[in-house]
């Protein structure tokens, strides 16, 4: 009798506990979700909408206006031999504008071009800027439109790879970001510098002469470049005309993605001529 006593009196303070316990839980998911509630609500005031936007590249080809850009597109190319035995390096990271890659690439392998697509080394950010890479940036890189990401190309070397020796021409496609994560690295940079040395054309569309000032190789030389950035050329020492496209020695520089054209075919004149 005396042991079934403890067995009872045992179960009593087991399930007290139990119950102890279960309240303590009760209590502390009421916490949680308390916090977790003005956490979210404070996430919230931090983020703007999410949106997908649609872009597609024959919006700006059917845009009015711009029937030339249109029409160098698709007029076939006649002379597919133009530039066989040349090799073109796109310096490029995440943010380009898709027609400023696409379209000149386009056109160069169509003229029997070799292109190869160069990023800088993979450099994530430090943990606490609290930034997400995709598994695929580290073998691509990020197209935009006008700051809209739209999709992903694979890129074929990193520019701690490259040589002078290895190309006998550059082109840097703009976008807002591009050129501004080109211009913080340091193999890009002494890439360019060296490339400029060696009397090799370099080719800058859009944002991307700003590259070229950070390679402090503008002085005196005659350019043109996008609208929001001509200051900086000018602060680099360059001469800006508002042309479609500006030849000066060894540097094509030029204003937009509807000049993609004039660009593209000034790329190919210079290099028939050397």
């Amino acid at each position: 009798m005396k042991k079934m006593n403890q067995i009872i009196v045992a179960g009593i303070i087991s399930i007290l506990a139990v119950s102890n316990v279960e309240a303590q839980v009760t209590v502390k998911t009421k916490e949680m979700k308390t916090n977790y509630s003005n956490e979210l609500e404070i996430v919230n005031k931090l983020s703007t909408q999410s949106a997908v936007v649609n872009m597609p590249v024959s919006k700006l080809l059917d845009a009015p206006g711009n029937e030339a850009l249109k029409s160098f597109f698709f007029t076939p190319v006649k002379n597919k031999s133009a530039l066989k035995g040349k090799k073109i390096a796109v310096i490029v990271a995440d943010g380009f504008e898709e027609i400023e890659l696409t379209g000149p690439v386009w056109y160069f392998k169509e003229l029997g071009a070799e292109v190869e697509i160069v990023a800088p080394k993979y450099n994530p950010a430090p943990e606490r800027y609290g930034l997400v890479y995709p598994e695929m940036s580290k073998t691509h890189v990020m197209a935009i439109q006008y700051l809209q990401p739209v999709g992903w190309i694979k890129f074929d070397r990193t520019a701690d790879q490259i040589k002078v020796s290895d190309y006998d021409a550059v082109f840097i496609p703009g976008g807002a970001w591009n050129p501004d994560n080109l211009r913080n690295d340091k193999d890009v940079i002494k890439f360019i510098q060296d490339f400029n040395k060696s009397g090799k054309l370099i080719a800058a569309i859009c944002h991307a002469p700003v590259v070229l000032a950070s390679a402090d190789i503008l002085k005196g030389r005659k350019l043109t470049g996008y609208w929001n950035i001509q200051v900086d050329l000018k602060n680099a020492g360059g001469t800006v005309l508002e042309e479609t496209v500006v030849t000066d020695g060894n540097i094509i520089t030029s204003r937009h993605p509807i000049d993609v054209a004039d660009f593209s075919k000034a790329v190919e004149s210079w290099l028939i001529k050397k």
